[in-house]
């Protein structure tokens, strides 16, 4: 039998299956979304994104927390299993060697909630996302 969501009336094959019942409208409500386990880890790649982008405004699109100049430069989301960084498929071409070791597919890059986060890297790759897309 079909559960359906007493907030937003969509159905899921499980009870209480974990969904978005509607967008958030900011990065603050995106990650007080998650699940609590995963919250420090959301907050502390923001402040790595907006600290190598400082000019960079903070958004929602896609329904994932981005950062925006002129058009969107990078977007993160939290998985079951990782935390997902989306730079597009030009900065995991650009990265590669470096994220060798990582689960990459063309534009997205999936970091494991229990590996260390690779800070330096996801600033480099976010000032990258500035200098190339960036207005």
């Amino acid at each position: 039998m079909a559960w359906i969501c007493p907030e937003c009336g969509r159905s899921f094959a499980r009870q209480g299956q974990q969904h978005y019942c509607g967008k958030p409208r900011t990065i603050d409500e995106y990650i007080a979304m998650q699940d609590e386990a995963h919250r420090p880890r959301l907050e502390r790649v923001r402040a790595v994104l907006c600290g190598a982008v400082p000019d960079a405004e903070e958004r929602i699109s896609w329904a994932m927390p981005t950062l925006w100049r002129g058009r969107n430069l990078i977007h993160f989301a939290a998985s079951k299993k990782h935390l997902g960084l989306y730079p597009g498929g030009e900065a995991t071409a650009v990265f590669a060697e470096e994220l060798r070791g990582f689960d990459v597919s063309k534009g997205t890059i999936r970091l494991p909630w229990d590996r260390e986060l690779p800070e330096e890297l996801i600033a480099r790759i976010a000032r990258w996302c500035r200098e190339t897309y960036g207005k």
